[in-house]
């Protein structure tokens, strides 16, 4: 569909959360009340939400606001919808302007958003900056400790590095088949794996591969996830992982199709890696935000299983795992966020240490969440895993299957580690909660989450199976 101005209404979601991000940055110098930047960020959310369901179908040259589209941004509102919710009480602390704040989130879901449509090289890589450039001022929001500028630093370096590998494979794919367009691409590469070819999709594998926190291009991450202000913290390690995923999605299981061969035996040894380095380095972790950060490594390597495969089944399984790790990853650090009082404070995992005992109730969320990371049934992260890797075994990677669980096997003792310390151990220190109402209704809600779809899993894998393009 060539374009006009009546295709603006395709892209009508990015255009509210530009106007709203923007509004509230500005706004932010006059409004005196804070607290209303909140209700506008939760709003706002749903808003956008709706009108991404009302958009569904439309599309035009760089643009395609489909299921698949959907579905992702679905995760990418629903991350920020949470990380919203666990955000007040730690940004009333850090003494935040709330406005810049929300702004910066609204933002990078923006860039997200276009990542997960965009049907043009160009536009995805508009995308990708506009997110990046957000998180990346996000993480240095908590100046105040040195963690953050270091986190920072270190994410902006590498980011800028793997921007410019992106910009090369565009470039050369560009001069390979004279387009940028995602179909354009996959009709000039029929037939057409050339060393030139194999050479971009590196290009690409490297730069993408780099924001889904792939071996070996993690070394950002721990610092990062540290670092940041934890819902932040909650929201990158969601938010951009899917957004990168959804790019992957596009990138590779379109205009690369031709080439699936290639690239799928290229990126094997790369998700191994992942799963591995991502579960053994989480072992020795004591820092429960380092440790859920190379936690988020392992599972980037499990929905790498799902790239690689390349069938419906498989993409599907992935975007639903993407689903269910919002919901378990955002409500763990959201018990992060309960437990700190002050900066540092409750980060370190033997802080919890009989919390049972003192609090159950957060005890119990805490172990919900650690259940389902390590996909111990009835929870969702069991449904998650369990049909991940039974369509990579359909699709005849059954000995990259058995890989994997032996990752989670690995991956497991650090979440029942905490479980343990916190139901089979007395308490040892004071420990004391940072109340507040958003912060329990994320927590219930995530909770929920977790248990309703290792439940009732049936409706949202059709949804995410009807997604695949």
């Amino acid at each position: 569909m060539p374009f006009s101005l009546l295709n603006l209404k395709a892209v009508s979601p990015e255009i509210f959360l530009i106007l709203l991000a923007s509004f509230m940055v500005l706004a932010d110098r006059v409004i005196a009340v804070k607290d209303l930047f909140f209700w506008i960020a939760l709003v706002g959310t749903a808003l956008a939400w709706w009108l991404c369901r009302g958009v569904v179908g439309m599309h035009f040259v760089a643009y395609n606001a489909d299921a698949y589209g959907f579905f992702l941004k679905t995760v990418f509102l629903l991350s920020l919808f949470l990380s919203v919710l666990i955000s007040p009480v730690y940004a009333d602390r850090e003494r935040f302007h709330f406005g810049e704040y929300y702004g910066l989130l609204f933002f990078a879901v923006c860039g997200m958003m276009f990542m997960a449509s965009g049907m043009d090289l160009l536009v995805i890589y508009l995308g990708l900056e506009l997110m990046s450039l957000s998180i990346y001022v996000l993480v240095a929001l908590g100046w105040r400790d040195a963690r953050s500028l270091e986190g920072a630093l270190k994410y902006f370096l590498l980011g800028s590095l793997a921007s410019a590998f992106l910009v090369m494979g565009l470039a050369l794919i560009y001069g390979l088949t004279g387009s940028i367009a995602l179909p354009q691409i996959a009709h000039a590469l029929t037939g057409k794996t050339s060393l030139p070819v194999v050479m971009a999709i590196v290009f690409f594998l490297v730069a993408l591969g780099f924001k889904v926190a792939m071996v070996p291009f993690h070394m950002w991450v721990p610092d990062a996830y540290e670092g940041a202000p934890t819902p932040v913290t909650a929201f990158m390690s969601v938010a951009a992982k899917a957004a990168g995923f959804a790019a992957i999605g596009r990138i590779f299981l379109l205009a690369f199709a031709p080439a699936h061969i290639a690239w799928s035996q290229l990126l094997i040894p790369f998700a191994v890696l992942t799963m591995f380095v991502g579960s053994i380095l989480t072992v020795v972790q004591t820092n429960i935000k380092r440790l859920l950060a190379y936690s988020s490594v392992t599972h980037a390597g499990y929905i790498l299983l799902g790239i690689i495969a390349g069938t419906k089944e498989s993409l599907s399984a992935a975007m639903l795992y993407l689903l269910i790790y919002a919901f378990m990853n955002i409500g763990a650090f959201g018990v992060v966020v309960l437990l700190q009082k002050e900066s540092g404070v409750g980060e370190d995992i033997f802080e919890y240490q009989g919390l049972s005992k003192l609090y159950p109730l957060p005890a119990l969320f805490m172990l919900i969440f650690l259940f389902s990371l390590t996909g111990i049934p009835p929870t969702a992260g069991f449904i998650g895993k369990f049909y991940l890797f039974r369509s990579v075994v359909h699709a005849g990677y059954t000995g990259l299957a058995v890989l994997a669980v032996l990752a989670s096997v690995i991956a497991a003792y650090p979440y029942l580690r905490i479980v343990m310390l916190m139901y089979m151990k007395d308490p040892e220190r004071e420990i004391s909660l940072a109340p507040s109402p958003s912060l329990w209704v994320a927590l219930t809600l995530s909770a929920l989450g977790v248990i309703l779809i290792g439940l009732y899993p049936g409706s949202l894998l059709s949804s995410a199976l009807y997604s695949v393009f």
